[in-house]
């Protein structure tokens, strides 16, 4: 129990606080960074109307690009919203936000969470596969892509390792195997401690770049 004891403690309580410095450092990297001086003619806008215009289309590729990159975005969507699914509807998810934060919800069916695993497993060994099968994804591949897939999948991986009752039921705080448990506590930890610092920042960066991006050009006058 004491490596479990020890995630659950001050690995835990150091991986929070590296995320949120890290996420607040990388956004001030962000704000503070220079930028040109944009010398072409302001037009009427609103800044806020641009930036949702800019997330909303952003949302789904353009019509020119659409037959050649629709698999993908499905994909994208599909497993994105399944490990959504995964963290924040699983009943042992639930009762580990609830006993940091005091929040709880109730659970997603069991069939769903089986769903949303499977779509994550699929998903990512899609996108890996595109990655390694097309030259031009491959090129422009580096180790924070690897990276970030690897420790996306990892506690997936370790989470189905320590599934030992029917997945409705009610998981006790004090795991009957907790070697399994800290291993896989200690994957999300490691995930959650490079997060801020790679690809992975999307996470709370994806609506933050688009709307900017949304903004800046109903300034120009253009469509996003």
């Amino acid at each position: 129990m004491y490596l479990l004891d020890v995630a659950r403690g001050p690995l835990l309580a150091a991986a929070l606080a590296i995320l949120a410095a890290g996420s607040i450092w990388r956004v001030l990297v962000i704000v503070r960074r220079p930028t040109r001086h944009d010398y072409s003619e302001a037009r009427p806008h609103r800044p806020v109307a641009g930036a949702l215009r800019g997330i909303l289309q952003r949302m789904w590729p353009s019509a020119v690009l659409r037959p050649d990159v629709r698999v993908g975005v499905f994909n994208a969507y599909a497993y994105h919203i399944g490990l959504a699914i995964v963290f924040f509807g699983f009943a042992p998810h639930i009762a580990f936000v609830q006993r940091l934060t005091g929040l709880a919800w109730p659970a997603v069916p069991g069939w769903l969470f089986v769903a949303a695993v499977a779509s994550v497993f699929i998903g990512l060994a899609y996108a890996l596969i595109a990655r390694l099968t097309s030259p031009v994804l491959r090129l422009l591949s580096g180790f924070d892509d690897y990276a970030s897939w690897a420790l996306t999948l990892l506690p997936v991986l370790t989470g189905m390792a320590v599934l030992s009752l029917p997945l409705d039921a009610a998981y006790p705080a004090r795991p009957l195997y907790p070697g399994p448990v800290a291993v896989h506590l200690l994957s999300v930890l490691l995930l959650l401690v490079y997060l801020p610092f790679g690809k992975l920042s999307h996470v709370f960066l994806v609506f933050v770049s688009r709307g900017t991006t949304g903004a800046a050009f109903a300034r120009k006058g253009a469509a996003p």
